[in-house]
Order: structure tokens, then C-alpha cells, then sequence
């Protein structure tokens, strides 16, 4: 396993690491057991990171994640969590008020068995209903949460670069990390575009969803996806193209996003250990000649020279769901 210095923190994460997504129903029907399992091999692999939060699972992911550290040593890991996002309701989906964002790290702490995490995030705060609410609000209350000692330090986690860019720029309150997801793949990589910003400010670097959220996978995406057709029918058209080549295109995807330079760890939804262990066996020994043939092939064929995004999906869907709660 490589291991990263990961911003000034002090911390060296691992290359890879665990992300607490899979720890729920959203890409697909959740096994705690499988899930501790996944859990504790992964540290066998040499991962010493995990990256949860309540909104996924609702609290499950944590939970899972709670049960599995019961006897590891707890300077063996390093955990980061999230505040801001909860609820599948609408109306109870995102609160970054004080007194939510406070609630929210001691229940993030009970449910996980743990006196601090490594590392607390203001998860999707593009969301939020201004970004006075992050600055006045919560990053202050996160602040008094390291104070206190329940974290070490404050990070964000959010879809929109930009917006994250702006935010280590503009807070009084010392940012330490960011994750992006979703922007360091085949299909977008504008990931590169930041970090080089992100690393004069001291910034660790996590990037989640190699794979576009499951889109650059034989299987294809989940229902929920919120990528385009056309974008989905491109990305189909790639995975046909390594079905008939007997190649994954799972594979093809986390390989250049694991060579991605000026990223600290990458964040990995495991569905199971089989799937970790072709992760790390892929970092450690790299794509066969054929793999690498194909992955030639379709970036040539269907990923040349574009970026294929869903920038502005969620986001109006979302404040079109919040007004109609707000005007019954």
C-alpha cells in the first residue's frame, strides 16, 4: 500500500481507502456483515482510512463502521464524518444551522464509539440556502467541535470544486481537507484543474468515485444516477466495448484515477472484499498489456477530449423539492 502525506495535517493516509457509501442501500442492498468483514480486511490491506457520515444509511454506515473498529487499536486508523446532510425527507435533508451541526457530531461520535474523529466535514454545502448559514454557522460550531477535542480537523466534502475552492478561500475557520467525488475520472477530470491550489493552501486532497458513481462500470449506474442519457449511452457504449473484450471497465477507470497526480487518497465504495482486494492488487501491480490496449481504445473512441458531467442536476431538483415543502 502507498501511503500520502495528507495535506499539513500530519496524517498519512492510505492510497486507498474505505468509503462508508456502501455501507447502506444505495448501490445496493446492504449486509452489515458483509460490510464488517469488508471492514477489517481492508485494514489487512494496508487501508487506514474510512470516510463516512450520517446521510449515508442514515446512520447505518456509521454504525457499521462503529461495530467493526470494537478492539482496533485507535491509532492504527483515521476516520472522517460528515455534518450538514441527514435525512432522505426533504424537509429534514440538510440543516447547517449551530445547533443541528452540533447535535449532529455528538451522534456522529455515539454512533461510531468514539471519542473524536480525524477528521469533520461539511458535507454537500452547495445545498445550503446561502453560504452565509457555512460560514457564520457551522464552520464555527465545528471549530469549538476541535476545540472541545470531538475532531482534529475541518474539512469539506461537496460535488461543486469551485464552490469548495471559494470556501478554503473565503473561511475564517482553518479548512484541512477536501473531498471531491466524481471529478477525478475517465469521462472528468477536473480535479487536476485544483489541486495544485489546494496543496499551497495545506489542503489534503480526497477523491471519491472513480468510477463516476457507477457509471464507468460494466454493470452500468444505479436507477437513481443523476447523469444524463446521452452521458449514460456514451459510458454504455464504452462498457459494451470492454464486455467484448473480456476487460472491466471498472477496472480501466480506478487504474487512471489511482495514477491521478496530487491526490492524497481515493475514496472506494467497495460493494464487497473482492472488490478491495482487485483494487489494492491493481495499485500494487497495474493493468495487464491487453488492459491497458483497450483502456487506449476508449479513451480514443468515446472519452476523447470531453467531459461528461451532471453539473446543476441535483441542485435545482432539490431547491424545487424544498420550496414546495416551504409554500404547503
Amino acid at each position: 500500500m502507498r501511503y500520502n502525506e495528507f495535506g499539513t495535517t500530519g496524517i498519512k493516509t492510505s492510497h486507498i481507502s474505505i468509503g462508508g457509501a456502501a455501507f447502506s442501500n444505495i448501490y445496493g442492498a446492504f449486509d452489515e456483515e458483509r460490510g464488517l468483514n469488508l471492514i477489517r480486511e481492508a485494514f489487512k490491506c494496508g487501508v487506514n482510512y474510512i470516510e463516512t457520515g450520517p446521510w449515508y444509511g442514515q446512520g447505518s454506515s456509521e454504525r457499521t463502521v462503529g461495530k467493526a473498529l470494537v478492539g482496533v487499536p485507535r491509532e492504527s486508523y483515521f476516520i472522517g464524518s460528515k455534518v450538514g446532510r441527514y435525512e432522505l425527507v426533504t424537509e429534514r435533508m440538510f440543516d447547517f444551522s449551530a445547533e443541528k451541526t452540533a447535535a449532529g457530531v455528538d451522534s456522529t461520535l455515539a454512533r461510531l464509539g468514539l471519542d473524536y474523529v480525524d477528521i469533520i466535514q461539511v458535507h454537500d454545502f452547495t445545498f445550503a440556502p446561502d453560504l452565509s448559514v457555512v460560514y457564520k454557522e457551522t464552520l464555527p460550531t465545528l471549530q469549538r467541535a476541535v476545540d472541545d477535542g470531538k475532531a482534529r480537523f475541518i474539512g469539506l466534502a461537496d460535488y461543486d470544486i469551485d464552490l469548495i475552492a471559494e470556501v478554503v478561500e473565503e473561511s475564517e475557520v482553518k479548512i484541512s481537507s477536501v473531498l471531491s467525488y466524481a471529478k477525478s475520472t475517465l469521462i472528468d477530470n477536473r480535479l487536476q484543474n485544483y489541486t495544485k491550489y489546494f496543496k499551497s493552501k495545506g489542503v489534503g486532497v480526497a477523491n471519491a468515485a472513480a468510477t463516476g458513481m457507477g457509471l464507468l462500470c460494466n454493470h452500468g449506474p444505479q436507477s437513481w444516477h443523476p447523469a444524463s442519457d446521452d452521458i449514460k449511452a456514451i459510458c454504455k457504449k464504452a462498457s459494451d466495448y470492454c464486455k467484448e473484450q473480456n476487460v472491466e471497465l471498472a477496472r480501466l477507470a480506478t487504474w487512471f484515477t489511482l495514477n491521478q497526480p496530487g491526490i492524497d487518497t481515493n475514496v472506494c465504495g467497495f460493494f464487497n472484499v473482492d472488490q478491495l482486494k482487485d483494487t489494492v492488487d491493481l495499485l500494487d501491480k497495474g493493468l495487464t498489456d491487453h488492459e491497458q490496449r483497450v483502456l487506449d481504445e476508449v479513451q480514443i473512441r468515446f472519452f476523447d477530449n470531453v467531459t461528461l458531467h451532471w453539473d446543476n442536476v441535483e441542485l435545482p431538483k432539490y431547491k424545487t423539492q424544498l420550496k414546495e415543502v416551504t409554500h404547503k
